[in-house]
């Protein structure tokens, strides 16, 4: 196949969707409010361990208690300063590594946060105008190719850097670089498939900020915190051969919207942090070698599942963002915590008490928490 080929198919153009200010991120995604309903929980819990692949449905969103986002406030003005630190030590990196030339691809919806401020930092401190796009990847269906040739179509020349939030167990890293070998023998490119994320607890990326896997807000919450934007979709009614993955808009809830708030609290303090973000760079980039990936993360999860009995490995979600997620959007069987006072996890003990789901405490993982999902039967996905 010739290199050329990456340009001759007929590419959809991104529309203006999302809350966030346009120079802080473009959507390559296809709007797709309005052509399919949400399911609730219970069924899509059912339907995706039957067989159902997730990226067909969309959850019903969460809809948080005055008290809960209440303690979204708390956390965001407790932690903003370390995401800060965190968001400036990936920012570094990426400049060390990848020059000024780079472009974000951030992966919708959890990297959407952390890229706009990846961008921020760049521009803040550096003066970079880096471009920065949110694009789908789907366990077991890829990234969103048409996306890919889009960014080279119009950056060319330029490397692309992936930008996530944080690792559970490593799924997702691992879908990227399959993913981006497919695309490079597909369409004789050399894509770098380096993930960089806030918080690597799993283990198993080179750029990160920290591997503490400590609270980073945007957990919180979905859409109200991601630009308004629902999880990606990718079904074949509704998605052509030459579109986006999709996503829904949700302009209804605007009043209640916190994306904006997340990343300026937060960009607030990279003027502060600058130096020490540039100082641990710096360091993690001199002794690449003590930082390789090892993947410790699977390993414990591979000795929770056989003591626990879990057939499927799929229904373990570590770390704190993943906890939040099974609590948000899945059906709890259990959380397991390092710790019920970890100041971390206020947050995932209030959610789990709100859902009348049992937390147990164990100290022997890498991770301060871990969801576990329940078996509904015909576990495949």
């Amino acid at each position: 196949m010739e290199q050329g080929s990456l340009y001759t198919a007929e590419l959809m153009q991104p529309i203006k969707m999302g809350s966030y200010p346009a120079e802080d991120v473009t959507f390559l995604l296809k709007e797709i409010s309005g052509l399919m309903e949400e399911t609730n929980t219970e069924d899509r819990e059912e339907l995706i361990q039957a067989g159902t692949h997730y990226s067909e449905m969309l959850p019903v969103e969460y809809q948080p208690s005055a008290e809960y986002i209440s303690l979204f406030h708390q956390a965001l003005q407790t932690t903003a300063r370390k995401v800060a630190l965190a968001s400036g030590v990936v920012a570094e990196s990426i400049l060390a590594r990848k020059g000024k030339g780079v472009v974000l691809a951030s992966l919708a919806r959890a990297g959407t946060p952390i890229g706009v401020l990846i961008r921020r930092y760049l521009r803040q401190i550096h003066q970079l105008d880096t471009p920065h796009y949110s694009i789908s990847i789907i366990r077991g269906k890829g990234i969103d190719e048409n996306a890919l040739r889009y960014i080279l179509e119009h950056h060319q020349g330029k490397g692309i850097q992936f930008v996530d939030g944080w690792t559970g167990k490593g799924a997702i890293t691992s879908v990227l670089h399959e993913s981006i070998s497919r695309f490079n023998q597909k369409f004789h490119t050399r894509l770098d498939a380096d993930l960089a994320v806030l918080a690597d607890p799993g283990h198993c990326v080179q750029t990160f900020g920290t591997r503490e896997d400590f609270l980073i807000p945007s957990a919180c919450l979905n859409s109200t915190v991601s630009g308004l934007i629902s999880r990606t979709v990718h079904r074949d009614d509704l998605i052509a051969a030459g579109e986006f993955h999709g996503a829904k808009f949700y302009r209804e809830w605007a009043d209640e919207d916190v994306s904006n708030l997340f990343v300026n609290t937060i960009s607030a303090y990279f003027t502060d942090i600058a130096d020490e973000a540039k100082v641990k760079a710096a360091e993690l980039i001199s002794h690449e070698d003590d930082h390789v990936p090892t993947w410790k993360g699977m390993r414990d999860i591979g000795r929770i599942q056989q003591e626990l009995q879990i057939d499927d490995v799929n229904l373990i979600k570590p770390g704190v963002g993943e906890t939040t997620r099974v609590l948000l959007r899945r059906v709890p069987w259990k959380i397991l915590v390092d710790s019920v006072e970890n100041p971390n996890l206020a947050h995932i003990i209030m959610l789990a008490k709100d859902r009348g789901v049992l937390v147990e405490e164990r100290s022997d993982m890498s991770y301060s928490c871990c969801g576990i999902i329940r078996s509904m039967g015909g576990e495949k996905q």
